[in-house]
C-alpha cells in the first residue's frame, strides 16, 4: 500500500489528539509554525493539513485568531439501532440525563395503537433531556407497556433504556421504524434546549421491537440540528 502524503498524516495525527482529549471542542490548535517545529515539516505542509481538515468540518478557521477544533456533531447512523450512550462511545465527551417526567399513566388512542395495546392498558411515560458534557443536545418522551417493564426505574432511565431491557431483562431487541422530520420547535424544547423558535430542528420518532414482534417502546425525540447529523447507506437495486 502507497505510504499517505505527509499532509494527510499530519491530519491524521490531529484528528487523533482530538478524539483522545487532547484538544477540546472550541479551544485553539497550536500555531503554524509551533506545529511546523512539531512535525518537522514545512509551512506548505501545514497548510494542507490543516486546510483538509477544515474542509472534513474537523476544524475551522477564524480570520485573525486562529484554528480552532469545531463542536463535534454526533454522527446518528440511521441504521444502527442503538442507544445515545453507544452512539457517542467513540468521542471523548460526557453525557447525563435530566429526568423531566417519570409516570405511570394510561396511553392516548395515538400511543395505544402505536404500542398495540389497548387504552385501558397502563404504561411508562418518561420525559428526559439529553446532554452531551453541559449542552442539552435532545429532548426525548417515551412511551413503555408497564406490563413490560413493571420493575422499570427512574435510576434506569438516568441511564440506558436498552441496557436494562437487554442486559436485566433479557430480551432481544431487534429493530426499529423511524420517521425523521424537519419542525420549528415546540415552546418546551426552545426552553430545554436553549435553541431560538425559529431554529428548525429534527423531530424523530421511533417505534421498537423486540425479537418475537412485540412493541416495546414508541418515542419521540427532539434533536438540535447544530449537533447531529444523520446518514444512512442506500444500495440501489439493480434490474437484470
Amino acid at each position: 500500500m502507497a505510504r499517505l502524503p505527509m499532509y494527510r498524516q499530519i491530519a491524521d495525527a490531529i484528528k487523533e489528539q482530538i478524539q483522545a482529549g487532547d484538544y477540546k471542542p472550541g479551544e485553539a490548535l497550536p500555531t503554524e509554525a509551533q506545529l511546523r517545529e512539531q512535525f518537522s515539516v514545512s509551512r506548505v505542509t501545514v497548510r494542507q493539513a490543516l486546510k483538509l481538515l477544515i474542509e472534513q468540518n474537523v476544524l475551522e478557521s477564524i480570520q485573525g485568531s486562529g484554528t480552532y477544533v469545531k463542536e463535534t456533531k454526533v454522527d446518528y447512523d440511521m441504521y444502527q439501532y442503538s442507544s445515545f450512550y453507544e452512539k457517542l462511545s467513540h468521542l471523548n465527551v460526557k453525557t447525563h440525563s435530566d429526568i423531566l417526567s417519570f409516570e405511570i399513566t394510561t396511553p392516548s388512542l395515538q400511543i395505544a395503537e402505536a404500542l398495540e395495546i389497548t387504552e385501558l392498558d397502563r404504561i411508562f411515560y418518561v420525559k428526559r433531556v439529553r446532554f452531551i458534557d453541559d449542552n442539552p443536545v435532545t429532548l426525548e418522551e417515551t412511551w413503555m407497556p408497564l406490563s413490560l417493564f413493571p420493575d422499570l426505574s427512574y435510576e434506569v432511565m438516568q441511564g440506558s433504556k436498552y441496557e436494562f431491557i437487554e442486559g436485566k431483562k433479557k430480551m432481544i431487541i431487534d429493530r426499529s421504524e423511524q420517521e425523521i422530520i424537519p419542525v420549528l420547535p415546540p415552546e418546551e424544547v426552545v426552553n430545554q434546549l436553549g435553541i431560538p423558535a425559529d431554529q428548525p430542528i429534527i423531530e424523530k420518532i421511533t417505534k421498537g421491537y423486540l425479537v418475537d414482534g412485540t412493541v416495546f417502546e414508541y418515542s419521540r425525540n427532539y434533536f438540535k440540528s447544530s449537533d447531529y447529523k444523520f446518514t444512512l447507506v442506500a444500495k440501489r437495486t439493480h434490474h437484470y
